[in-house]
């Protein structure tokens, strides 16, 4: 189960597992944005104060979106924990 204010897992598994080709562009729209979302969320939210489950699962979706997006040094969860003074 995803922590309150998370997307769900069984959603996430469900946009993953349709293609893209067969998803209209609302679909594809709400999708980027709900995502986008949720990584502010995860980034903004420190590990300590997760349930394993949502750790385990972010921990993934970190790895992937620097094995996609190409490595940075700071990740989009570092910037959200810079900009709100969290990072110190």
């Amino acid at each position: 189960m995803s922590d309150a204010g998370r997307k769900s897992f069984g959603t996430k598994a469900k946009e993953e597992m349709t293609p893209d080709s067969s998803k209209s562009t609302q679909q594809k729209v709400k999708e980027g944005v709900t995502d986008t979302v949720d990584r502010g969320v995860r980034g903004g939210q420190p590990d300590s104060e997760k349930s394993t489950s949502q750790k385990v699962f972010d921990k993934g979706q970190r790895s992937s979106d620097e094995h996609v997006h190409g490595g940075t040094e700071n990740s989009i969860g570092d910037k959200v924990k810079g900009a709100f003074g969290m990072d110190k």
